[in-house]
């Protein structure tokens, strides 16, 4: 749904988002009535505006969560490693030990990532006060995927049966990706391009934990050195999650404040998947992983972007009443909260019932917050996520 005019003074058509907000901010711009309010907008948050990722017209207007039905323990897990535990003299209960997860979910047989990211938008859309007709745009932004092509956003969009001048693409980056796509859906909304968006995820870790139980047992050539980069991926769970972001003023008035993004590509070859094959039954899924270091480098990189947040939408340590950060385990939990210098007990973790479970683990973790009553009416919530790559992502919420 775009628009051709964003207000008084500006031009109609413009191809850089840099130009944008470099003309709002030198005309003062008030955004036309039709498009979002009719007092003046803060500065944008788009990146290249020397202001930081800062958005005044955007709300978080629902959030939906969708659970997988199979719960799978750590113990299971073992119990099917058998034949590569006893060969290579592994002590049983290594993996809840190392990690902390005692289970994680699945989905069922016959699932596709489509499937999950339907029932979490069907859930957000059932939850928001935005109707489905201003859906102005439909991102799909979990690792996993139905093909390579066309977008599985497509299929969702759909199946949900949202309009037909959306825009509809899939984001891919990593575990940040609900975060990123939020940010994305965010900058349209604060541009007036769109009046509200959608982003969904849907991640099935089912078949690259098989594909990982059957290498680890078949492969006779593995040494304990040589299995140790596989157990990443034993920690992955499933789930799927939606959320509908919304101009200020068309939805449930929870504030999206802002957020800060940091790169630290040189550590990129610490976490490889496979070729992009969609993540289906059936189609062997590997992951190799360098998890001490990644770990190492990942919480670095968020000690970086940490000072950058503060300092980009004015927060410090003590402001956030709630953390819900990237499921990994739990020594990357303390490593993290002791080099951020913040408080361990405002964090809402769910690490040990849902596991790694990718792009939806910082959202899920942060709708069940909500559920929890953890985060309330006036609570700041600070969403810390984390990518391979190295990226990261971490935004604030006034709900």
């Amino acid at each position: 749904m775009l628009r051709p005019r964003l207000g008084t003074g500006i031009v109609s058509v413009v191809s850089s988002l840099d130009y944008i907000a470099r003309e709002l901010k030198k005309h003062h711009a008030t955004i036309n009535s039709e498009l979002c309010l009719t007092t003046p907008c803060p500065m944008i948050g788009v990146r290249g505006s020397g202001e930081g990722m800062i958005y005044g017209n955007v709300e978080i207007d629902s959030i939906a969560v969708e659970t997988p039905p199979v719960e799978v323990s750590s113990a299971e897990i073992e119990r099917r490693l058998a034949p590569c535990y006893e060969r290579l003299g592994l002590p049983e209960g290594r993996l809840e030990l190392m990690t902390g997860i005692k289970s994680r979910r699945f989905w069922g047989e016959g699932f596709k990532p489509s499937d999950g990211a339907i029932a979490a938008g069907r859930g957000a859309l059932e939850a928001s006060a935005v109707p489905s007709g201003r859906i102005g745009a439909l991102l799909m932004c979990s690792v996993c995927r139905d093909f390579l092509e066309p977008a599985t956003a497509c299929v969702v969009h759909d199946a949900l049966g949202l309009p037909s001048d959306a825009a509809v693409f899939d984001v891919s980056n990593a575990c940040l990706g609900v975060l990123t796509g939020m940010t994305v859906v965010a900058d349209m909304i604060e541009l007036g391009h769109i009046d509200a968006g959608m982003v969904v995820a849907s991640e099935n870790g089912g078949p690259l934990v098989e594909s990982t139980i059957k290498r680890a047992n078949e492969d006779l050539s593995l040494t304990r050195r040589t299995v140790k980069p596989l157990f990443a991926s034993l920690t992955i769970g499933s789930g799927a999650v939606a959320v509908v972001l919304a101009k200020r003023g068309l939805g449930a008035g929870h504030r999206f404040v802002g957020g800060s993004v940091f790169a630290n590509t040189r550590h990129n070859d610490l976490c490889r998947g496979n070729a992009d094959k969609g993540v289906l039954d059936g189609v062997d899924t590997f992951m190799l992983t360098d998890s001490e270091e990644l770990m190492r480098r990942g919480v670095e990189t968020a000690a970086e972007n940490w000072k950058k947040f503060k300092r980009e939408i004015g927060w410090s340590d003590d402001t956030p009443d709630v953390f819900c950060a990237h499921q990994v385990g739990a020594a990357h939990r303390k490593l993290l909260f002791n080099a951020l210098g913040i408080d361990l007990g405002k964090d809402f973790p769910i690490l040990e019932t849902w596991g790694n479970s990718g792009s939806v683990s910082c959202p899920t973790a942060f709708a069940m917050a909500v559920e929890d009553g953890r985060v309330g009416a006036g609570s700041k919530v600070a969403l810390l996520g984390i990518g391979s790559g190295i990226n990261c992502a971490m935004l604030g919420v006034e709900w």
